[in-house]
């Protein structure tokens, strides 16, 4: 069920790449933002994007990459074109969480689908697990936290910036209830911890689309645009340990429209002894085609800049098929 040989500093994995949103540099456009407004900004980021795309190959590939495998299922620029369009549209995404976490963003704009039955189990104040995506905006969250404000979030993040990150959120938004809480790995102590906030009436937030930072991390493969691809099965196995239900949040831009899109994925993930694996891949399946269907609608709001589709040599006791 484990990766066998996994090199977390590979370049192939997600964790490799030295990002753009590092704390220092957000901050810094965000204040270029609130001083000077829309157009400054884009002048500082638009350039330092620019740079990226022509000196970074690795993410330049994986962009083209991924826009020649969309085509086949919508219609994408190709080649430079559609790598510069791919950058331009996460120049915008960074754009808008800077409103987000500035308390600037225009929340009346958003439109909510599927928000009905998350609302009933927020008045029953019973928690669950968010399964999320880098499909999108994920800080997003923060207008749920504040559309529902007596409901607590807390994030699961994998990177070891999560504790700047909280502090900048603080500073930004005094009033925000959401948490970033860091997670290398998922020990019994840290299970506690989350079931508490659960039972406390609380939810915790997971990417489902991103291997976690481990030398044997636990993976599904399943199929995903016409290809299969490694997820992980930690937010399912987390669920069946916390006995509570998992949504789906998918937050685009569609049609210059903000949407946030909540799914029920399971009531409950029960994984039995024997047939654990195929449990475990079933539910990933369910969650890789949701994945994909938002996808295809707003492909250019991808923003997994690796090799998505790498599949490392595995052992067939190593990784659930």
């Amino acid at each position: 069920m484990k990766q066998s040989t996994q090199n977390t500093g590979s370049a192939w994995h997600w964790a490799s790449i030295n990002e753009v949103s590092f704390v220092a540099g957000m901050r810094f456009l965000f204040w270029v933002f609130k001083v000077c407004g829309r157009w400054p900004f884009r002048i500082f980021l638009y350039p330092v994007l620019a740079w990226y795309v022509f000196t970074k190959p690795a993410p330049r590939r994986a962009s083209m990459a991924y826009l020649q495998r969309m085509s086949g299922y919508t219609k994408v620029a190709q080649g430079w074109t559609g790598v510069l369009q791919h950058f331009a549209a996460f120049a915008e995404n960074i754009l808008d969480k800077m409103l987000l976490w500035g308390g600037l963003f225009d929340e009346s704009k958003v439109k909510y689908v599927g928000q009905e039955e998350m609302h009933v189990q927020v008045t029953q104040k019973r928690g669950g697990l968010i399964v999320c995506s880098h499909l999108g905006n994920l800080e997003m969250c923060r207008v749920l936290s504040r559309r529902f404000p007596e409901v607590k979030l807390t994030v699961l993040v994998h990177t070891k910036h999560a504790q700047a990150f909280n502090r900048m959120l603080a500073r930004l938004d005094p009033e925000s209830q959401m948490n970033l809480l860091q997670v290398t790995e998922m020990t019994p102590a840290t299970a506690m911890l989350l079931a508490d906030k659960i039972a406390e009436g609380g939810f915790v937030v997971i990417a489902g689309d991103r291997i976690p930072v481990a030398p044997q991390p636990r993976v599904a493969v399943t199929p995903f645009l016409g290809r299969d691809a490694a997820f992980p099965v930690g937010p399912y196995v987390l669920a069946s340990v916390l006995h509570c239900p998992v949504y789906l949040l998918f937050s685009l831009q569609m049609d210059g429209v903000p949407q946030v899109c909540f799914e029920l994925l399971r009531e409950a993930i029960r994984l039995p002894r024997k047939g654990r694996d195929e449990a475990l891949r079933s539910v990933v399946a369910e969650y890789a085609a949701r994945l994909e269907y938002y996808a295809v609608r707003a492909p250019l709001q991808w923003f997994n800049f690796y090799d998505f589709w790498h599949l490392p040599e595995l052992e067939k006791q190593d990784a659930i098929r």
